[in-house]
C-alpha cells in the first residue's frame, strides 16, 4: 500500500477536513496520529474510524501551545513511531459570534493567528526539529482558497490563510536542505462545521437569504460561483494531501495547490 506503516500526524482531526484527510491516509495504509482539542471530537473521529482501529491513536492537544504539543509530539513518537508526515488541519473561521456579523472584529483576527497560524508555526517547528534528524520528511498545511485574494467580510481568516501560504514556501526553501518537502492545500467550499457557520452568517445578514436553509445557501452558492458545478469533499482534500505525502511528489515542494471546483484560479 502507498503508505504502508508511515505514520502520519493530522492536527484538526475531530471533524470535517482533518477527519477525511485522516481516512484517506489510513486507506492507503498509513498510521495516524489524531490530533484536536476537543476530546469528544477525537471521539466521534475514532469511532467512524473504527475499521482502522489498529493503525490509529488520539491524542487531545492544543496547536497553540509550544510546551504542551511538543509533549504530545514527542509522547507520539515514543508510543507509535518516528513521524514521517505531518498534516496541518486544525482551523477556525473566526471567533464566536461570527454569524452575526458582516466583518473581522478584533477578537476574529486573534482567534485566526493564533489556530490557523500560530499553530500552523508550532506544529510545523516541533515537527520538521525531528524530521531534520533523520533527513526525511513531508509536511502539508491546510489553507484555504479565500488566502489566494482578499474578499469583504472575512478579512482575518483569509490574511491568515494568505499567511499560511507565505510561510509554506518559507520552510519549503528552509528545509529543503534536509530533504523536507513542504505543500500547501487551497480547499474551496466543502460542507463541514465550518461552513454551516457561514452559511448561517448569510443567512442572518442577507435579507435575501434569510428564508433559505444553511445547506440551501451552500447549494446556491456552488451553483452559482463553482465553474464544475459540484461541492468539494474532506476526501477530496485528502486525496491532494496524499499526492503531495507521497514518494510521486519528492521533487515538489513550496507550491500551493487549489481544490475548488475552479472557483479560483489565481
Amino acid at each position: 500500500m502507498q503508505f504502508k506503516n508511515r505514520l502520519a500526524v493530522v492536527t484538526g482531526a475531530g471533524s470535517g477536513l482533518g477527519r477525511g484527510i485522516s481516512e484517506i491516509l489510513l486507506e492507503r495504509g498509513a498510521r495516524v496520529a489524531l490530533i484536536d482539542l476537543d476530546s469528544s471530537a477525537l471521539t466521534s473521529t475514532s469511532e467512524v474510524l473504527d475499521p482502522y482501529s489498529e493503525n490509529i491513536r488520539s491524542y487531545q492537544s492544543d496547536v497553540t501551545d509550544i510546551d504542551q504539543f511538543e509533549l504530545t509530539i514527542n509522547k507520539i513518537e515514543s508510543e507509535f513511531g518516528p513521524v514521517e508526515i505531518l498534516v496541518n488541519g486544525a482551523g477556525v473561521i473566526a471567533a464566536q459570534g461570527f454569524e452575526d456579523t458582516y466583518s473581522s472584529r478584533l477578537e476574529d483576527w486573534d482567534a485566526t493567528y493564533s489556530v490557523n497560524l500560530k499553530g500552523t508555526v508550532i506544529a510545523c517547528h516541533t515537527v520538521s526539529e525531528k524530521m531534520k534528524s533523520r533527513s526525511k520528511g513531508k509536511i502539508v498545511n491546510i489553507a484555504s482558497h479565500a488566502g489566494r485574494r482578499g474578499s469583504s467580510g472575512n478579512s482575518a481568516y483569509g490574511a491568515s490563510k494568505a499567511a499560511v501560504i507565505h510561510l509554506t514556501q518559507s520552510l519549503a526553501a528552509e528545509l529543503a536542505p534536509n530533504n523536507i518537502n513542504v505543500n500547501v492545500i487551497c480547499p474551496g467550499s466543502i460542507w463541514t462545521p465550518m461552513w454551516e457557520l457561514i452559511a448561517e452568517r448569510n443567512r442572518r445578514t442577507n435579507p435575501e437569504m434569510s428564508h433559505l436553509s444553511g445547506r440551501e445557501i451552500f447549494d446556491k452558492f456552488i451553483q452559482e460561483r463553482c465553474p464544475l458545478k459540484r461541492e468539494q469533499t474532506a476526501e477530496d482534500i485528502g486525496k491532494g494531501v496524499a499526492f503531495f505525502a507521497s514518494d510521486d511528489a519528492c521533487n515538489i515542494t513550496g507550491q500551493s495547490l487549489n481544490i475548488n471546483g475552479g472557483t479560483r484560479m489565481d
